[in-house]
């Protein structure tokens, strides 16, 4: 949820935000209108309420031949309290089910426009060339017997795959290989939840105009997670944190699934976009004036993995409008994948300022004593999509993949697998 104090003073920010989103301008207008109406019953409402009290000490303190007269009147007062107390908590939640409409409020430097208007940040590495034709990542895992489409797609369906023998191994080694560099920078590690209830979902943001994304189960009430950001995200709900020696940051490995709704006829070969792949996610609680340099830390461990990889990529600073709500401002990291001639998306880190920590009650205090809301951010440190790249830059003719230095300690040693057939 945004901030009501900076709706109120600044609601041409918000609206310059939600416009280069290509979100509702008017939400804004309307929630000024809503903040200003729930200000005023809550007025009225405490202000009939301090009468109440002084009057209940009349009462109390009237002679016994008057409080007959007396009592009948506090009952009136107290029906009018009652009644502005309901029209007051009628206002509060007409002004939030509008303000929970605005997409958090972009940072300073976010391209405007859609998913095209993103803007490239830096590059690293050569894009690969090969002297021979090169094999896509579905037909090298079937030479390497790594990959099994069709099996899983007779188990489970479209979109939806065997990692076996190499591959099952390729992709624990890359999570542990990034959990080893996640310890190291000081996350603790979480084996989180793939279930949350919906305030945890909402809380997220992630039940906005992308629900139709999300597995939902009516029978316990419950979401599959598409991301462990969602169990991380709600893990300290409800808390006020100590932040003053250091943010917390976590590590949460975990099962991923998304619906891909409307995802229909793209990428719809091998394992680039399915309904099921693990993720080690990094997500930092932090001071709101130290987010964003926390987010080029995130970018950071990223970046070390990909290289320490051999893959070449690019970031790119992604547009308002392909940001999602929760997010202020995202960075993407995309792998060039060579027989697609383009770079995919390999990793996501958002600053999402203190938007989540507003909508599921996540606080610090501050000096003063008041509390306050905690920033939280983001991160992907590796994920099942990583294997499309690695094993299509790191090909030789043969069919044979080289596995890169880093990760040879995580496979028993491995520097080159062979084809099985």
């Amino acid at each position: 949820m945004i901030d009501p104090v900076l709706l109120r003073e600044n609601p041409d920010l918000i609206k310059r935000s939600q416009e280069a989103r290509g979100a509702s301008v008017e939400a804004v207008d309307l929630a000024l209108a809503a903040d200003a109406e729930r200000r005023t019953t809550i007025s009225a409402f405490e202000a009939l309420r301090a009468e109440q009290n002084v009057f209940g000490k009349q009462v109390a303190a009237a002679p016994k031949d008057e409080k007959k007269a007396l009592v009948a009147q506090a009952q009136e007062l107290a029906a009018r309290v009652k009644a502005a107390s309901a029209v007051a908590t009628e206002a509060e939640a007409a002004f939030h089910a509008i303000v929970r409409t605005i997409a958090n409020p972009i940072i300073d430097g976010v391209p405007a426009g859609g998913e095209e208007n993103f803007i490239t940040l830096r590059t690293h590495g050569d894009t690969p060339i090969f002297d021979f034709e090169p094999r896509d990542h579905l037909e090298l895992g079937e030479l390497l017997g790594a990959i099994d489409m069709s099996r899983g797609a007779k188990v489970s369906g479209s979109r939806f795959y065997f990692l076996k023998g190499i591959g099952a191994r390729l992709e624990i080694a890359l999570m542990n290989m990034a959990l080893d560099r996640a310890l190291a920078a000081g996350f603790t590690p979480l084996i989180t939840p793939t279930l949350v209830r919906p305030e945890i979902m909402d809380g997220t943001g992630f039940l906005g105009e992308h629900a139709d994304e999300i597995y939902y189960l009516p029978a316990d009430d419950l979401y599959l997670t598409g991301t462990s950001e969602v169990a991380l995200a709600g893990y300290h709900s409800d808390e006020i944190l100590d932040l003053e020696a250091e943010p917390l940051r976590y590590a949460g490995w975990s099962t991923c699934y998304r619906r891909e709704a409307g995802s229909g006829g793209k990428d719809t070969r091998g394992i680039i976009r399915v309904h099921q792949f693990n993720k080690l996610e990094m997500f930092a609680y932090v001071l709101p004036e130290n987010a964003e340099a926390e987010h080029d830390r995130l970018v950071a461990l990223q970046e070390d993995m990909l290289k320490s990889l051999g893959l070449s990529y690019r970031v790119i600073d992604v547009a308002a409008g392909d940001l999602g709500s929760s997010a202020a401002r995202k960075f993407d990291i995309e792998a060039w994948v060579p027989t697609q001639g383009a770079y995919r998306e390999l990793t996501s880190t958002s600053n999402c300022t203190t938007y989540q920590a507003r909508r599921l009650d996540i606080r610090y205090r501050t000096e003063s004593g008041k509390t306050t809301p905690v920033a939280t951010l983001n991160g992907t440190l590796a994920t099942t999509r990583w294997i499309v790249a690695m094993l299509e830059t790191h090909q030789q003719a043969d069919g044979s993949v080289r596995i890169p230095e880093a990760l040879r300690p995580f496979l028993g040693g491995i520097d080159v697998i062979e084809p099985i057939q």
